[in-house]
């Protein structure tokens, strides 16, 4: 009987296998897929570094370059080239560069404010006079959208948290939770009053300098392989389906579509939805909690061009489409200008991010759309020399409003099963570093 069971193969389940193997035992890894990593896939196609999930981690979160230096992958850690970071916002059909100075969605330069297109002239009044609010003691908890436009007027929703946001999350700032969300932001109201006042006290604190984002220069999936392999011989793997967790008198049963298995431990690495189900019949509301909470499908498009045909069309690290302005591109990454080593010379790649909606929209037609919206945007005439679209059902977990009082009772009721533990995007942050540092986390959490 293995006295740890992971559930999950995506970089959350590797991480709990991980730290596990590491403290000395020999996990058995439950995943019905046959390739383990989950949304975590890198593709090479002529040579182009292709990624059909994450292209990235953020540098300011540290769990995932701990991980990488345990793993021996240090050196192949490369940084984005935020000396060419500039950022295009569409805005009645063009692309308007975001202005020097924000951070997120917070205005910490006036000039750049006040020479940008982007905004009303009403707008940057109001983004002026917002560094006089006062600190509120207890605000009530809000959307993302109401915090924002509290401070900066709906244009700032609409032309910066919505498409900023977007990107990351696949989601609505009218129904994101600004606690979970940007719950720095909302430390630094309580302390502050202003976000631009806050920001600016942050940066001024801030010692360490670097690169925005950070990847590997194999991709993504280098990170996922690696654990794979350097676990050969210290963890088990079992290709099945969970289809239900019970309290059993060795500790947990877990029931699988081939067979049962018993455990001392159980690590439920999956998406919420999921282990929702498997939980209802040891814990019918801490299954109902989990299953709650909503997750948005992800699609994206990969076009590769020559580099001499898109030569002057494409420049900075890509644009975003403010919803407003949405057809059905959100988002367009310039991947050779934001990374190196993913794109071979004389070659370019375009990576296309077109949310939820597109999930079950025939590939041609996307196809279709995608080129008609670059033609209109960047005055690209060209037929792309690959394409390579990406779908992942019900991928990115949505913080909805509550999801902070949600998660507490979840921790609260996982207690009550000692050697249950949860681990995952659903719950304290949805990047690589967050699942990292939740998986290790677990691990270390004593029973009970």
């Amino acid at each position: 009987m293995p006295s740890h069971v992971v559930i999950g193969g995506g970089i959350t389940g590797l991480a709990a296998c991980w730290y596990l193997a590491k403290a000395g035992h020999r996990p058995l890894l439950i995943e019905k897929e046959k390739r383990l990593g989950g949304v975590i896939r890198t593709d090479e196609v002529e040579g182009c570094l292709v990624e059909g999930g994450p292209d990235s981690f953020l540098a300011s979160k540290p769990a995932a370059m701990e991980l990488i230096r345990e793993l021996g992958l240090e050196a192949d850690v490369i940084g984005s080239n935020d000396h060419q970071r500039v950022t295009f916002i569409v805005k009645n059909g063009r692309l308007v560069p975001m202005p020097d100075g924000l951070a997120m969605m917070v205005p910490t330069q006036i000039m750049p404010m006040l020479k940008s297109p982007l905004f009303s002239w009403g707008t940057k009044v109001r983004m002026g006079l917002e560094y006089f609010r006062r600190p509120v003691e207890n605000p009530p908890e809000r959307s993302v959208a109401q915090l924002v436009r509290e401070h900066y007027g709906q244009e700032a929703v609409d032309y910066l948290a919505e498409p900023l946001l977007a990107g990351v999350y696949g989601g609505d700032p009218e129904e994101m939770s600004a606690d979970a969300v940007l719950a720095m932001f909302v430390a630094m109201e309580k302390k502050y009053g202003s976000l631009t006042k806050g920001t600016l006290a942050m940066r001024a604190q801030r010692t360490s300098t670097g690169p925005l984002f950070r990847t590997l220069k194999g991709g993504m999936e280098q990170l996922t392989q690696t654990i794979t392999c350097q676990l050969a011989g210290k963890m088990d793997r079992c290709q099945d389906e969970a289809v239900a967790i019970r309290k059993s008198t060795f500790g947990f049963e877990v029931q699988l579509k081939r067979e049962r298995i018993y455990a001392e431990n159980v690590f439920v690495c999956c998406p919420a939805t999921a282990a929702g189900g498997l939980l209802r019949p040891m814990d019918d509301r801490l299954g109902e909690l989990l299953s709650g909470i909503r997750y948005n499908s992800s699609v994206t498009l990969a076009l590769g061009y020559a580099e001499a045909d898109v030569e002057g069309k494409i420049k900075g690290f890509g644009f975003l489409v403010p919803k407003v302005e949405r057809k059905r591109l959100a988002a367009c990454t310039f991947v050779k200008t934001k990374f190196d080593h993913r794109v071979p010379p004389a070659k370019a790649l375009l990576r296309c991010f077109l949310g939820g909606a597109a999930i079950d929209v025939p590939e041609e037609e996307l196809i279709r759309d995608v080129l008609a919206e670059l033609r209109d945007l960047l005055g690209l005439t060209v037929t792309p020399m690959f394409t390579r679209l990406t779908r992942w059902r019900g991928a990115m977990a949505q913080y909805g409003l509550g999801h902070k009082q949600r998660v507490a009772e979840i921790r609260e009721r996982t207690q009550l099963h000692p050697g249950l533990y949860l681990a995952g995007n659903a719950y304290e942050g949805i990047g690589i570093p967050d699942c990292i540092r939740g998986a290790k986390d677990a691990v270390a959490r004593p029973a009970g």
